[in-house]
């Protein structure tokens, strides 16, 4: 083959590579490039009930966020949501991943099954918990259950002592992302080769938590550190449970749904919304380094 071929072979590659790749390119820049470059600016400015920046006034609007105290009363609510939810979320999906793993029959119905609500809307999985399950009222699914047991009907979403709201949250929200983050775990178990198990047999390893603790949880560091950094960043970026089910309250507001208040709602402040998003975004980077430095995400396993 001739160097002229190869280099119109090279070009038509090329060329064919951006006809399928460059509307995708082009998306990403008007939608998510673009809107981020302008929200950096409006965040220096003033910028009341307009998308175009006014009166320059620097790191004012970064100020008055980090010593407002609804902003931080936000973080803190989702403190509180990253403590429940993270660990759970961990935790049961990776026990779905084993319990399917070992199934022998109908193993592809099972993994369709957990997986299935990840494709549900969060919009449309809040409005069910909210009207039919968790909706405080007699005939609600919850308090229906309750009244068999003979317990008093309890108002799941308004009941701020004992705080019986997140309940609601914190389970729709398992509903929705477990099957995603057992798909990982499975798919990381099927990458553990079965002579690691045979070796650890004749070595006179007892099958169950010896096993899963020395050979298959080692093995799924690089797995288990994604789930935890995609888990934590997800937690961030809570909003749909929250606003469906709550509204923008101010027991329970992670802070999406304050700067969506702040930004397009009665005060539409994009000022202070946009200086608010990008001290949100600047958070989960840092949470996101520490936990690359902690467990070492990306290095082979040991």
């Amino acid at each position: 083959m001739s160097p002229r071929t190869t280099a119109k072979g090279i070009r038509g590659n090329t060329l064919w590579f951006w006809v399928f790749v460059g509307p995708f390119v082009i998306g990403l820049l008007i939608f998510s490039y673009l809107p981020i470059l302008w929200s950096l600016v409006l965040s220096f400015f003033e910028a009341r009930n307009t998308v175009t920046p006014t009166e320059f006034v620097g790191l004012r609007n970064y100020a008055d966020m980090l010593t407002d105290h609804n902003f931080l009363s936000s973080l803190g609510t989702f403190s509180l949501f990253a403590v429940f939810i993270v660990p759970l979320t961990f935790v049961l999906s990776l026990a779905l991943a084993l319990l399917v793993n070992q199934v022998k029959i109908a193993r592809a119905f099972f993994r369709s099954v957990f997986f299935l609500p990840t494709a549900c809307s969060y919009v449309v999985a809040s409005l069910i918990w909210k009207l039919s399950i968790f909706n405080g009222v007699r005939f609600g699914l919850a308090n229906t259950v309750l009244d068999w047991f003979g317990i008093d009907q309890i108002a799941w979403l308004s009941t701020v002592d004992p705080p019986w709201f997140w309940i609601p949250i914190i389970t729709v929200r398992l509903w929705l992302q477990l099957g995603f983050y057992m798909i990982l775990f499975i798919a990381g178990l099927q990458r553990i080769s079965p002579a690691l198990y045979e070796a650890a047999y004749v070595d006179g390893a007892k099958p169950g938590w010896q096993v899963f603790r020395f050979i298959t949880l080692p093995q799924l560091r690089a797995t288990a550190v994604a789930v935890l950094i995609l888990n934590l960043i997800a937690a961030y970026q809570a909003f749909d449970e929250f606003y469906n089910l709550l509204g923008n309250v101010n027991f329970a507001r992670p802070p999406l749904v304050y700067l969506y208040g702040i930004s397009l709602g009665t005060i539409q402040d994009l000022g202070h919304g946009s200086a608010g998003a990008l001290i949100l975004a600047a958070i989960i980077m840092i949470v996101t380094l520490l936990q690359n430095k902690i467990f070492g995400f990306g290095k082979a396993n040991d």
